[in-house]
């Protein structure tokens, strides 16, 4: 890689919009770390993709500030910079707060909206000193309310997140863009039955959305995409 190469890094990057977001970067010539709880998961991804050397795999919680700021560290340590970060690990736990399991609860809330506090932390003197892009996925869910969804109420809390952020590191020179996916066909469905949900979007699609975020010209700050299937009235 040269020195101006592009490097950015994913967290959640072995499946999904991680995966594919991280498949476009690669394919475009950039640098590309992702992280991932799963270590063999993070393998097969990059063996996959012919080990390329612009890829660095690595283990990790993105809930956990040691694990987080030790990513940053090392994409630092492998590539000499970090030019943008995409907050993209999270899950659901597809029940509700009337009669869903608390047991599961305490994870996602600290994945789903921890986490990404804990990467743009980590990250920020390394994008000031790049002029770098934060991109947080989030989710139609965190603008439209459904009965009982603390999912939804997580992605409300990163709607907040990607506003507040914003307004404090916009003057350091670095971009934040909220990218917000309706529908999409990831493994955040599985075991579910999705068959009445109509059409949905593809990983590869919604990848595309942020990496155009990732890819706008210096000085262009793209703040909220919200992406929908067509066919999804909310």
């Amino acid at each position: 890689m040269t020195d101006d190469t592009r490097v950015t890094l994913v967290t959640g990057g072995g499946t999904g919009i991680g995966a594919a977001v991280a498949r476009l970067l690669l394919d475009a010539g950039e640098a590309v770390a992702v992280t991932g709880r799963r270590e063999e998961r993070l393998h097969a991804f990059a063996k996959e993709l012919g080990e390329p050397e612009r890829l660095l795999t690595l283990p990790g919680n993105a809930a956990d500030h040691a694990d987080v700021s030790g990513a940053v560290d090392a994409v630092l340590a492998r590539f000499g910079r970090l030019d943008a970060v995409v907050a993209n690990a999270g899950y659901a736990t597809h029940d509700t707060v009337a009669d869903g399991d608390p047991a599961g609860w305490t994870d996602m809330v600290l994945t789903n909206v921890l986490g990404p506090a804990l990467l743009i932390r980590a990250s920020v003197d390394a994008l000031r000193r790049s002029g770098g892009r934060i991109v947080l996925v989030g989710s139609v869910a965190g603008f439209v309310p459904t009965p009982g969804n603390l999912y939804g109420a997580t992605k409300y809390a990163v709607t907040g997140l990607a506003e507040n952020t914003r307004r404090q590191v916009t003057e350091w020179g670095i971009g934040v863009t909220l990218i917000a996916p309706g529908r999409v066909e990831t493994p955040f469905w599985d075991g579910r039955d999705v068959t009445s949900l109509g059409h949905m979007l593809t990983a590869e699609q919604i990848a595309g959305s942020v990496v155009w975020a990732l890819g706008q010209p210096h000085g262009v700050d793209v703040n909220t995409v919200v992406v929908r299937p067509l066919g999804q009235p909310n």
